[in-house]
């Protein structure tokens, strides 16, 4: 693990974005340990530095404009932006479908970047990568804080991330942390039915 790597992990604790303990996960899979990077936004600072590790990674990257999906691409999306000069905006939910609105334009040509706070499966990028393929631009990379994608979990776009994080998750009827009647805890953005 590299430097910048282990900085990351460190920042990441310290801002209590990355935690360990008995978790139920938003898909209803088990895990020991999530990653809530709403946690490290909270801090710009923290924020900073963490993203300027993404942003040495896409220096040789061409592109126009960053779109983070709301909601964990946003703060993304804009420090991506400050950090880099570039313009930065977000995509958001309307009625269930992903969406670009408030006056944000992508024109046709524009090579754009995808933010997101973590990639697990890439579902949010690729639904905002087909409306920005329909407006006509050109999608080159994606870039998260945190890439926990399962080594199954392939995408087309090259990902750039503050961290490579291999998180293992369960399913209830055989987590190790269950068997051991250790309780869980839901920190997820999304409700569990």
């Amino acid at each position: 693990m590299g430097n910048s790597e282990d900085k990351v992990i460190e920042i990441l604790r310290e801002s209590e974005a990355l935690l360990e303990g008995h978790f139920l996960l938003s898909s209803g899979r088990h895990s020991e340990k999530y990653c809530q990077c709403a946690k490290l936004l909270q801090h710009p600072d923290k924020a900073e530095k963490v993203i300027s590790v993404i942003v040495d990674k896409i220096k040789d990257v061409d592109f126009d404009i960053i779109v983070g999906p709301a909601m964990g691409g946003v703060l993304v999306s804009y420090e991506l932006a400050r950090q880099t000069g570039k313009p930065g905006i977000f995509a958001e939910r309307v009625d269930g479908k992903m969406t670009i609105k408030r006056g944000f334009e992508v024109k046709k040509g524009d090579k754009v970047i995808i933010s997101e706070d973590v990639v697990t499966t890439g579902k949010s990028s690729f639904e905002v990568v087909e409306i920005l393929r329909k407006l006509g631009a050109e999608v080159v990379a994606l870039c998260c804080i945190v890439d926990r994608r399962a080594k199954d979990v392939k995408t087309e776009l090259p990902i750039y991330s503050a961290i490579k994080l291999e998180i293992e998750s369960y399913e209830k009827e055989s987590c190790p942390l269950c068997a051991k009647g250790i309780p869980y805890v839901k920190p997820g953005s999304r409700n569990i039915v």
